[in-house]
């Protein structure tokens, strides 16, 4: 039975062990969201090293067309060896690009299928994989042969929410949304990346990280990533604990705030904040 456990480098909580088991065992692609910082990419490059298996990665951009996650057919250049006289132009296979999807298909071991980011392409994008990732094969014009998988592949899909995905795209999917790590879960997290790093020093950073996400009008919160930065910045700078709990994010920019804040507004809304309450004596 293939069952994922969580890895010695990413704290998954039993939810979404739970998710990953279930899109396994009902061989159906898993669809995780959540906000950006979260581990949602990350988790198929661990669910991979957790079963033992390669890591097939389809990273979508604004421009990507399903078509490409099967193949592509570089007419241009099968055009420009003919005017060559190249012997490679009677053999059209030759100018055939195997996309992820033909990849992950005729993969000998049963691999991890991420394909990250799928609501930056155009809203047609999901409903075009529709059939192949149903029915686990798809047809090569120009060859005339047909690509069937020998196994299915397990299947990983990440949203930011960019936008509304296809209600039938979505009913082919396990879904699982991934929650913002609460403070007992994010110390486990820091642990993994620090190991042995207790005491006050983490106790106050963690303080200062979720006072300053709950600030109003933030427009960045910052992510998992960038409390570690912090974090490892404060060790290099001999940052004394004292000082990180003397920091009450209504009246002070936290030290080394640039690995937390990373937009100039809200910047300017920690110093305004800072601002009027020193100004009204808080």
């Amino acid at each position: 039975m293939t069952r994922f456990d969580g890895t010695k480098d990413y704290v998954a909580t039993d939810d979404l062990r739970i998710a990953v088991n279930a899109a396994i065992t009902l061989e159906r692609p898993l669809l995780v969201k959540g906000e950006p910082g979260t581990g949602k990419t990350v988790l198929a490059h661990e669910v991979a090293k957790a079963l033992k298996t390669d890591l097939l990665e389809w990273h979508v951009k604004s421009t990507t067309k399903a078509q490409q996650g099967l193949y592509e057919y570089d007419a241009v250049s099968r055009l420009r060896d003919s005017q060559l006289g190249d012997e490679r132009v009677h053999d059209i296979a030759n100018y055939i690009k195997r996309g992820k999807l033909w990849e992950a298909f005729t993969a000998k071991n049963r691999p991890v299928l991420l394909i990250d980011e799928v609501d930056k392409a155009d809203i047609e994008f999901p409903n075009d994989l529709l059939q192949e990732l149903d029915r686990m094969e798809f047809f090569v014009y120009e060859t005339g042969e047909t690509i069937k998988a020998t196994q299915r592949p397990i299947v990983m899909i990440t949203s930011n929410n960019e936008k509304e995905l296809p209600d039938a795209f979505l009913r082919r999917c396990f879904f699982h949304y991934i929650k913002f790590p609460d403070k007992d879960t994010m110390g486990d997290i820091v642990e993994v990346h620090f190991p042995g790093l207790k005491g006050r020093l983490v106790s106050e950073a963690l303080n200062v990280f979720y006072d300053l996400r709950e600030v109003p009008g933030l427009k960045k919160k910052p992510s998992t990533s960038e409390l570690l930065d912090w974090i490892k910045l404060l060790l290099n700078e001999d940052i004394d604990p004292a000082t990180l709990r003397e920091t009450d994010t209504r009246k002070v920019i936290p030290p080394l705030h640039g690995a937390l804040l990373k937009n100039e507004q809200d910047v300017h809304l920690f110093e305004r904040l800072a601002f009027m309450a020193r100004r009204e004596g808080r």
